[in-house]
């Protein structure tokens, strides 16, 4: 069943159509790729899906419900959430604190309770306390809770941005270029964790990468983007064969 409907989504800047007539479908469950050149309009369409830009034409729906156009904290709200191609993470607090601002969404204290310290605000600042140690569990940075963010390695901090947009609780992630910046043992690494979100947490990922080791090892299905435009989709090992996608990214 699809969760993830796109729509002839498309938008313009100026003159310029970043992106033209996009339509896929991504299943529940399903590991799947967006990928394509430099400026292929990659990072728009996920803009798109996350309420950062409206779209000029078409839509999409998540679970049946349609969301273009809706504000990034509604769409998240709904289910989508995401990483970036450039960490994003709160450099000045702790480990613990980045995941727990992720799971602030789903708080039920209200401003009151919160500014005298009502016997609810403690109530769920510990549960969100457990909660957060249980997501960094996951990602082996348990023993780094009360480290500042900015003082983790490159690598950890992708796993953080990763841990904090599991916080919100999506149906959807979006992961930004989630190698970038890895070194091989790292990327083989985050494959397993990526593989280890999917099945442990029931999630449908959908990830931009130019990293195609990345792409062939975990992606079930791509769709491939040139100049705003779909070259291809279907089964990762055919697109990665295709002679038109090859063509694309070695420019011949």
């Amino acid at each position: 069943m699809a969760l993830l409907e796109v729509n002839g989504l498309g938008i313009k800047f100026g003159g310029l159509r970043a992106v033209d007539d996009l339509t896929m479908k991504i299943n529940k469950g399903q590991l799947y790729g967006l990928i394509g050149p430099n400026g292929a309009g990659k990072t728009t369409v996920f803009n798109m899906l996350t309420g950062v830009y409206a779209p000029t034409n078409g839509g999409f729906t998540l679970d049946g419900e349609a969301l273009a156009g809706r504000s990034p904290i509604e769409i998240n709200r709904k289910g989508i959430a995401r990483t970036f191609q450039n960490i994003r993470l709160f450099s000045g607090m702790t480990v613990l604190d980045n995941v727990k601002v992720g799971l602030h969404n789903s708080k039920k204290y209200n401003v009151f309770e919160g500014i005298f310290r009502l016997p609810r605000y403690f109530r769920e600042e510990a549960e969100m306390d457990e909660r957060a140690e249980e997501l960094l569990k996951v990602f082996g940075l348990e023993g780094e809770k009360e480290t500042m963010a900015r003082n983790l390695p490159y690598g950890r901090q992708r796993k953080l941005e990763i841990a904090r947009a599991l916080a919100t609780d999506p149906k959807l992630l979006l992961l930004d270029e989630p190698a970038a910046g890895m070194n091989p043992n790292e990327t083989a690494e985050l494959m397993k964790t990526i593989r280890y979100v999917r099945d442990e947490f029931d999630m449908t990922i959908l990830l931009i990468e130019h990293d195609m080791k990345l792409v062939g090892g975990i992606c079930e299905e791509l769709t491939v983007l040139n100049f705003g435009q779909v070259l291809a989709q279907g089964k990762t090992s055919e697109v990665l064969n295709d002679p038109e996608v090859i063509k694309a990214y070695l420019g011949e």
